[in-house]
């Protein structure tokens, strides 16, 4: 008995290197439609977060206030992530534990707002805070990286009103320049 072999014709073989090629041009073509909507997703997903965080930072500050500081705000990310006395558990997560912290593609601080004034010592706060509890207070989250980790910059201030601006620019204390979030 005999065998036959059957040999492959080099077209046969697999595929050529135009054929590849169109391959790869589908694929770059896919791409740079596909990448432009993945930034955008990323960037309202990374806004959706600062929000969030401006809102718990919010109820960290009403929470410390009531417990704490005797109707005062901290004027610190550190003073709130600080625990009270007999507690390991601070106000405020530890992924917003100090101004300046990165989070989600933004900058988090907080700080005291226009005419805040002292109104508990820091050896009085429930956590020995490392400034006084004042009688307002502001927290902004600006993008790190304008139109790459976010758009627009966030603030909150102590009646809970949110504010932003379209530019991503620092909002300060007193609003300048915001908007008020609806």
């Amino acid at each position: 008995m005999k065998h036959s072999r059957t040999r492959l014709t080099p077209s046969a073989a697999g595929f050529t290197l135009i054929e590849l090629l169109v391959v790869v041009a589908i694929l770059a073509v896919v791409a740079t439609i596909a990448l432009p909507a993945l930034l955008r997703a990323r960037v309202a997903a990374n806004e959706t977060s600062a929000i969030g965080s401006l809102r718990s930072i919010h109820s960290a500050q009403g929470a410390y206030s009531k417990i704490c500081a005797r109707g005062g705000f901290a004027q610190t990310l550190s003073d709130l992530a600080l625990p009270p006395t007999g507690s390991n558990q601070g106000f405020i997560s530890a992924t917003l534990a100090s101004n300046g912290i990165f989070k989600s593609g933004y900058i988090a601080n907080v700080a005291p707002d226009v005419g805040a004034v002292a109104i508990t010592a820091p050896a009085s706060t429930c956590n020995s805070s490392s400034m006084a509890a004042v009688s307002v207070h502001f927290a902004e989250l600006h993008p790190i990286s304008i139109g790459a980790t976010g758009e627009r910059s966030f603030a909150i201030m102590t009646t809970g009103s949110m504010f932003y601006r379209s530019d991503g620019v620092t909002i300060t204390p007193g609003m300048a320049g915001a908007t008020a979030l609806q």
